[in-house]
């Protein structure tokens, strides 16, 4: 099975992805769903959109791990995510069985932690295979 490859400078990406505008958001190749420390989502990109099957006018402002996606609510996910948000550092990559409305697909996840413009997880969804 093929992983699509996206290079992307994390570090650079994290100090500038607050910094963009919903335009320069929606234009990423990839989904990008911002979460406060509390993991209510704040943002939530066309390509996610698009991913998931779920319009960003009905996620935003809900608990992605409870309302969104309970499938998330394990260790691997909802762990690290926590982790990083108590530590306010966090770069980590993994594998994930998401289950989306319009089915279940392996997804790659890149999850980060933010202080720009103010502290927020952004997590990346990249489709494996085709």
């Amino acid at each position: 099975m093929a992983v699509e490859r996206i290079e992307v400078d994390v570090d650079l990406l994290a100090q500038e992805i607050g910094t963009l505008s919903p335009e320069e958001l929606d234009a990423l190749p990839f989904g990008a769903i911002q979460l406060d420390a509390e993991g209510t989502i704040l943002t939530y990109n066309k390509a996610e959109e698009r991913l998931s099957g779920r319009k960003a006018d009905l996620v935003v402002g809900k608990n992605f791990f409870q309302e969104i996606a309970p499938c998330t609510r394990v260790k691997r996910f909802h762990g690290t995510f926590e982790t990083g948000v108590q530590r306010r550092e966090l770069n980590e990559v993994f594998d994930f069985l998401f289950r989306f409305p319009s089915g279940a697909r392996e997804v790659r996840i890149r999850m980060i932690y933010s202080g720009v413009p103010k502290p927020a997880v952004w997590i990346f969804v990249t489709p494996i295979g085709s």
